[in-house]
């Protein structure tokens, strides 16, 4: 199946329905969005495209972003989305490491891109240039070309924390399963709905447009093109059943946003989260403020969107007698996978005892891009392994530790950094912690905590350690507390953890 038919059935059906929005103006209607996909995949076609091809976009949010995602796949090319905040030169390694034959860019990004300097790409496209409003106005085709479910649809590069970028395979086979899951696990998409594209479109927000396409819903992209609390605040109720996804650092700058306006979320449907850790405290204070309005997902660039999820009613509930812990889990498997936790020989492990998450199904990945070493060392037996730690209980719901590279080892005892992360939060002066683990001759490791307060309050380390005492075991608690007055994140959110550990690093240098 390949995504583009969804797009003209979706026309077919409403063809005057809003499709593409940018801030509160509709820019394109269902028809008029199939019918320039349509002709960009002509466009492609003529400029030697063929079925199975690369075509990477390196741009930032924008309508252009859809049009150009279904164009790519109308030729039955395969796209490579780029991360929008990445160097040109990162960028450029991408599209030659994909074999990229064409790349899309904005020129708020593209920089020193030229398709003469990147191996084996022979044109580059802006989106902002008068050749992208020429390739719209080619006449366009009548059907897609033909894809099968095992057919390469989307060439996703995962971060590179621990060396080059790998390029994760998904078929339309994975993305088909990923997308229909969403409406018996995550949410329902009605016709009036409205997804906002806050977060990257290169990432897991730009997946959340194919439930959008299949039920004609619009497609907003903010005027900022990016994530503001006050504008999402502002937008949401002029549009009406706004969903989005957002990770966790979105969502608690939002409902400090709602707090600081006296606002509640207005026009707000379903904000879907994940990403990285949702602390307890934040969550809880976030339905206070919102409302019953989230879900939380739990996956990853190698089973993007669908591991886990907590359902809306889960994350609402306060009358279980477990709510806490079901609150603090990333829910249940989903319904096109298996979940399992296992020790490191892959053997599964009683309930309620902590090893790695593995999943099976239908949406895990086909492999790493031209790598099969990196393949058969995550996928074994049909098994993504997933470098998470997490335990599961008696019901089935799954409570993420950390990342098994970001567990600390010390005096050898297993120190999991949200453990300490949630305590600390506690702390009415503390607005964001990070845990990780120092380097040390006598202990292995030992635990430090980067702590970042609310604006103009004071936070002493000294009552930190003293909550710490009060509520974890004594060898768990940070030999150091570090007041910074932000966390590093990437664009989607997630905290730098690395590089906390080059300032431990840098300073321990320093200090020999």
């Amino acid at each position: 199946m390949n995504f583009a038919e969804w797009l003209l059935r979706t026309a077919a059906r409403t063809p005057d329905a809003p499709a593409l929005m940018k801030g509160d103006k509709v820019v394109a209607s269902y028809a008029d969005f199939a019918r320039s996909a349509a002709a960009i995949g002509v466009a492609l076609q003529q400029s030697g495209i063929e079925k199975g091809d690369r075509v990477a976009l390196f741009m930032t949010n924008r309508t252009e972003y859809l049009e150009t995602l279904y164009g790519i796949w109308f030729a039955g090319a395969v796209a490579v989305p780029i991360n929008a905040k990445l160097h040109p030169k990162e960028a450029a390694w991408i599209m030659a490491d994909s074999g990229s034959r064409s790349a899309f860019v904005s020129d708020d990004v593209a920089g020193e891109i030229k398709a003469e300097t990147v191996t084996g790409l022979t044109a580059r496209i802006s989106v902002d240039a008068p050749e992208f409003d020429t390739m719209r106005a080619t006449a366009p085709m009548a059907e897609p070309v033909e894809m099968s479910s095992d057919d390469l649809a989307w060439l996703f590069y995962t971060s590179g924390t621990t060396g080059k970028p790998k390029g994760v395979m998904m078929s339309c086979g994975n993305l088909m399963a990923m997308t229909l899951s969403y409406f018996v696990d995550v949410d329902t998409v009605e016709p009036q709905d409205a997804i906002l594209y806050a977060a990257p479109m290169s990432h897991g927000a730009g997946l959340y447009n194919f439930m959008h396409v299949l039920r004609g819903a619009r497609h907003v992209v903010p005027d900022s093109g990016g994530f503001d609390a006050a504008e999402i605040l502002d937008l949401a109720p002029q549009l009406k059943n706004v969903s989005m996804f957002a990770a966790p650092t979105m969502v608690r700058r939002l409902v400090d946003a709602a707090k600081s306006r006296g606002r509640s979320g207005e026009g707000i449907k379903t904000i879907v989260y994940a990403g990285g850790p949702m602390y307890l405290a934040d969550i809880i204070e976030a339905v206070d403020v919102i409302g019953p309005k989230f879900v939380q997902i739990y996956g990853q660039g190698e089973c993007p969107m669908a591991i886990t999820a907590l359902t809306r009613t889960d994350v609402a509930d306060r009358t279980h007698d477990r709510w806490r812990a079901r609150l603090a889990s990333v829910g249940m498997a989903q319904s096109v996978v298996r979940v399992r936790i296992v020790d490191r020989n892959g053997r599964e492990l009683p309930r309620g005892e902590t090893g790695e998450i593995v999943v099976k199904g239908t949406t895990v990945m086909l492999g790493y891009w031209q790598n099969t070493e990196a393949t058969a060392n995550t996928i074994r037996d049909g098994w993504l392994w997933t470098g998470d730690m997490g335990q599961m209980d008696d019901d089935g719901y799954v409570t993420l530790q950390d990342r098994s590279k970001d567990m600390i080892v010390s005096g050898g005892s297993n120190i999991y950094p949200r453990e300490v992360e949630e305590v600390l939060l506690t702390h009415p002066n503390v607005r964001e912690v990070a845990v990780v683990g120092r380097p040390d001759a006598e202990w292995g490791e030992v635990v430090v905590a980067f702590v970042a307060p609310h604006p103009n309050a004071a936070v002493d380390p000294q009552e930190l350690d003293a909550l710490c005492l009060s509520q974890i075991a004594r060898f768990k608690r940070p030999k150091d507390y570090v007041l910074v007055a932000n966390l590093p994140k990437n664009n989607y959110g997630k905290v730098l953890k690395t590089e906390l550990r080059k300032r431990l690093e840098i300073q321990g240098c320093e200090d020999e």
